[in-house]
């Protein structure tokens, strides 16, 4: 059954990739997709599916009612693009100044709309029913996983799996982490206020560019001193603004950063840090510092059962050398409020290839990945879906020469 379904998803793989090449050309920001969705809808409506749009905001789900026994399974992909220039030199280039899919999510896309294409045909094979979730504003919390849940896009739903392709592995890899695998991400804004004048009579000031630069020294004591080196913490400070003019000491210092942590109680605790140590450096040069925190994304974490899972049918779809297990990542995901809900996983499918250029990191302007991640994202998907039967999977030796 699966050898077949592998199959007619290559047989796929030229309508996909063209759908991942327009998705490329034409993206669209968090929170502002309007064609992007409605081109999604429309290609799972063609195939018969049940189709829900708007579904919180700008979320499109499809439902496939198979005709076995079985488990809801939700499979999940995101849609939104960066506010980022493309410049790769490709026929596929984004034609929106200012604007491109610089982490896959268009691959994604394509990958699920395939799984949806080839599921349609053999729906009475299917067991159980699958649910298709194309969300919207992955990358800009609050996100859109929250409000599409809130919208009951996983009402009923037994288990929820989501993938993302992996600049830092290769094509043809798949990599799977237990437990914690995504970190929870916030941010912060600290507004300092001094005294401005002249740079010829600093005496005269509350110089609050000298508080600022102490401040972001004193904030690495957090990490470096006040939280157990065995917790995994990143804080980074990405920038210092104050003062326009050389001679001129300013009134304001502004400072921006972000935080990445797992543990929940030592999200909390760095906060509260941020804020103390603010407060105090401020406080001893005469100076006023107000600090904004900006709570994002919760830590990802994959339940155990469907990881295990998802690993041994993996082994089977690639090789067991091909199936990797991945550190936790200090990047943050929305995907996390959906296995809040439900048990699943999110694993890691590899779009690393030097010899077309595919090396650049995720949200970097010359971002692309092996459009072949399409078909492996789509096989691991089936795979889920069919995973009773291991037995039915092809050889790995097959299934590795059938992805090119």
């Amino acid at each position: 059954m699966l050898s077949d379904l592998f199959a007619r998803l290559e047989q796929l793989y030229p309508e996909l990739v063209n759908i991942r090449r327009d998705l490329h050309m034409h993206p669209e920001l968090s929170y502002q997709e309007v064609n992007t969705p409605q081109k999604v809808a429309d290609y799972l409506r063609a195939l018969g599916l049940t189709v829900r749009t708007e579904v919180g905001g700008r979320g499109v789900v499809g439902l496939l009612r198979g005709g076995k026994p079985g488990k809801t399974i939700a499979l999940r992909a995101d849609f939104d693009a960066l506010p980022i220039q493309d410049e790769k030199q490709v026929e596929y280039k984004s034609r929106v100044p200012g604007v491109m899919h610089a982490c896959g999510h268009d691959i994604h896309t394509s990958a699920l709309l395939g799984v949806a294409h080839v599921l349609s045909e053999v729906r009475e094979q299917v067991p159980g029913n699958v649910v298709f979730l194309h969300q919207f504003a992955e990358e800009m919390p609050p996100g859109g996983a929250k409000a599409m849940i809130e919208d009951g896009c996983l009402d009923g739903v037994d288990e929820v799996y989501g993938a993302h392709v992996w600049s830092t592995e290769p094509y043809g890899t798949i990599g799977v982490t237990d437990g914690y695998t995504m970190a929870a991400g916030d941010g912060f804004e600290i507004d300092i206020s001094g005294k401005g004048g002249h740079g010829g009579q600093p005496h005269l000031t509350i110089d609050p560019l000298v508080v600022g630069c102490q401040l972001v020294v004193n904030l690495q004591q957090i990490v470096s001193r006040r939280v157990d080196p065995i917790e995994p913490v990143v804080l980074s400070v990405g920038s210092i603004h104050s003062g326009l003019a050389a001679n001129v000491i300013p009134d304001t210092c502004h400072i921006n950063g972000n935080v990445r942590t797992f543990n929940q109680e030592v999200r909390g605790f760095v906060e509260q840090q941020i804020r103390q140590i603010t407060e105090a450096t401020c406080e001893a040069a005469g100076a006023v510092g107000t600090v904004r925190y900006r709570s994002g994304y919760d830590a990802v974490w994959n339940h155990p059962e469907q990881t295990q899972v998802v690993r041994r049918l993996f082994q089977h779809l690639i090789g067991e050398e091909n199936v990797k297990n991945l550190d936790p990542s200090m990047a943050s995901e929305d995907f996390t409020y959906y296995l809040q809900k439900v048990p699943g996983t999110f694993f890691f499918v590899g779009g690393r290839n030097p010899e077309i250029g595919a090396t650049y990191p995720h949200h970097h302007p010359m971002f692309d990945a092996d459009e072949r991640a399409i078909l492996l994202t789509g096989k691991a998907f089936l795979s889920i879906v069919f995973g009773g039967d291991a037995s039915s999977f092809p050889s790995p030796i097959e299934s590795a020469t059938a992805q090119g």
